[in-house]
């Protein structure tokens, strides 16, 4: 992944949550905002004592290993809040207003932002050794535009106001105990040091750094996974502390573990996160799904659009961009199918990246569907379909290995029994009853941590339509279990994701089930 890359990741960091659908200022989830990575003034206690801005400070730890003569950059990146407000100019003067109409167009009061990037570096290794204490100054800024009628006379004006932001970012590198030659710990603490009071949430906005994040660079050494540390760095990766963010690899992949750019980031990511080739440009909503979110905004009727084009000009954007997208465009965006175990990077993922027309091709011979399908004329879950042509469309070629019949066909189900079926784990059989232990490592669900190192009772051994395994288990130290059992809500998890304790209680594997086995 190049910086380039990483940088489109950090973009959508930073604008996540700036204004959200249907991105009009009178949309009440649009009326408090900066959820993410916001570093507020210092002692910021409104009255009564009720806290009104975010906590000041941030830190980042992570493993920098020095290979030959490492030097290291830091990008801190955050929003600059900009107070925009609309007045109309007439013969007594000009004067504040909520909304003004000027040249048929509709210009509305509201908070914007800017972009800001602020390098620091290059320091070498003695440098962080030593510590470095930077002071950050963004000054204050005031712009105004006129509006003018159809006839050339100013009506308003837009005028924009930035308050100083103040901070400082101290960065220093501590030999991590019993880590190998060459490693060490990159410390960094970001604080916004902002020296007067404020009195309300608006005016501790205007002062606050607005979904702050680091971006960090090194040449001549690499940084190491915490999530997926080298050989030797466990210990190391353990002792890193992390205050409201958490840094991944987002470079290029330079070994196991290993990196060029460290992204610092306050929402939780994996390492080499990336944006979906398929997406056509931001919406500032990046847990939700492209697709989704594009069609609802071609349903939004022409007044709406207008008041969200009024709203903000990346609103604007965003309108214009949904409504000028082609049958292609929205093509891609449906029905696409990754290997999540494929490696980052590696072309041996199931579908290679969709083509000027919206077609997709297979990533080798073996895949399911021919190269060059449209995919427009493909079910995604299979069965019968109408496709792009009016023609109908089976994927008879997704029936599991080895099955007889497609997997749509009842006799199918028949032969599956998930409270009998039995799947061998480390040469032992697993069945309803047997006791494991849990494993996460599929990356499914950030919350399978919590259940790491657990014991859970299998109740169930599941096979999918692609011939693959899960196995349906509920925790043995949930008091809940029996309920969890009952109307079953259970936790899932892959073969490989469990270790089995004991096989006590288990269905003994027989000719009906042993078919099933991986």
């Amino acid at each position: 992944m190049s910086l380039q890359a990483a940088r489109a990741v950090a973009d959508a960091v930073l604008w996540e949550g700036y204004l959200l659908y249907p991105y009009r200022a009178t949309s009440a989830k649009n009326r408090i905002r900066w959820q993410f990575g916001v570093l507020g003034p210092p002692g910021a206690a409104g009255r009564a004592g009720v806290a009104i801005a975010e906590d000041p400070a941030m830190r980042v730890e992570c493993l920098l290993c020095d290979e030959a003569g490492a030097v290291v950059q830091v990008g801190l990146r955050f929003l600059h809040l900009v107070r925009r407000q609309v007045r109309a100019v007439g013969p007594g003067g000009d004067r504040a207003v909520e909304e003004l109409r000027v040249g048929g167009r509709v210009q509305v009061s509201f908070e914007e932002a800017v972009a800001c990037e602020l390098g620091f570096g290059p320091f070498g290794v003695q440098e962080l050794r030593a510590g470095l204490d930077l002071q950050v100054a963004v000054p204050a800024v005031q712009e105004v535009q006129d509006l003018s009628d159809a006839d050339g006379s100013v009506a308003g004006r837009v005028v924009r106001h930035r308050r100083a932001l103040t901070g400082s970012l101290v960065v220093r590198s501590v030999r991590p105990a019993g880590a190998p030659d060459g490693w060490l710990r990159l410390v960094i603490d970001i604080a916004n040091t902002h020296g007067e009071p404020v009195d309300d949430r608006e005016a501790a906005t205007a002062v606050s750094f607005l979904g702050a994040h680091l971006l960090l660079g090194v040449q001549g050494g690499v940084f190491g996974s915490l999530l997926e540390p080298p050989a030797g760095l466990d210990a190391a990766a353990r002792d890193c502390r992390q205050l409201r963010c958490w840094p991944v690899l987002a470079g290029s992949d330079a070994g196991p573990g290993r990196s060029d750019i460290v992204l610092a980031s306050p929402i939780i990511l994996y390492d080499h996160p990336a944006v979906a080739p398929e997406s056509a440009g931001a919406l500032f909503d990046s847990t939700e799904i492209d697709e989704i979110l594009t069609l609802r905004v071609m349903t939004l009727t022409d007044e709406e659009k207008a008041a969200a084009r009024a709203t903000d000009p990346a609103a604007a954007a965003i309108i214009d961009r949904c409504d000028g997208m082609s049958a292609a465009d929205l093509a891609r965006l449906h029905g696409t199918l990754r290997d999540p175990r494929a490696a980052i990077g590696s072309p041996d993922g199931p579908w290679s990246a969709a083509g000027a027309d919206g077609s997709w091709s297979a990533a080798g011979a073996d895949g399911p569907w021919s190269p060059g399908l449209d995919l427009t004329e493909v079910p995604v879950f299979g069965g019968p379909t109408q496709g792009g042509d009016g023609a109908s469309h089976r994927l008879d070629a997704i029936a599991p290995p080895g099955a007889d019949k497609p997997w749509w066909d009842p006799g199918v189900d028949a032969a599956v029994s998930p409270s009998t079926d039995t799947v061998v784990i480390d040469g032992v059989p697993v069945s309803r009853g047997c006791i494991v232990r849990l494993r996460p490592g599929r990356r499914a669900d950030a919350q399978d941590l919590f259940y790491a190192g657990q014991s859970a009772r299998v109740v169930s051994v599941y096979s999918d339509v692609d011939g693959n395994r899960h196995v349906a288990v509920v925790l043995t130290d949930d008091p809940a279990a029996d309920l969890h059992e009952w109307y079953g809500r259970y936790l899932y998890f892959a073969p490989d994701e469990l270790e089995p304790i004991s096989s006590a209680g288990a269905v003994p594997v027989t000719s009906h089930n042993k078919e099933h086995q991986p």
